[in-house]
């Protein structure tokens, strides 16, 4: 099976990282505060579930927070168990965050 790219892309004036699949748009909303991002929602179209879109979205997310040296604060619970599964991402967790997910 082969995955497609998915094309995702950083609005800034709608504060949401996108990707157009099929029609439909994906989206993850954040807000930006000093020195942090915070992720507050995440949206994946019912007829794009399971294809990877969501942690497209997260990984797109996270990649602008490391290249703009931002701490991530993850309010939507998409983006908190991502840090659950991925020890990897999690110097990018504010330090308030880590304390509240427990890792």
């Amino acid at each position: 099976m082969t995955t497609a790219v998915i094309d995702v892309v950083d609005n800034p004036e709608a504060q949401q990282f996108q990707a157009r699949v099929d029609g439909h748009l994906a989206f993850a909303e954040y807000r930006l505060i000093k020195g942090a991002i915070l992720f507050t929602h995440t949206e994946v179209p019912e007829a794009l579930g399971g294809r990877g879109i969501g942690s497209a979205l997260i990984q797109a997310g996270l990649k602008a927070a490391r290249e703009r040296e931002l701490k991530v604060m993850p309010v939507c619970p998409f983006f908190a168990a991502w840090f659950g599964k991925h020890p990897e991402d999690r110097d990018l967790l504010h330090p308030s965050y880590r304390t509240a997910l427990g890792l």
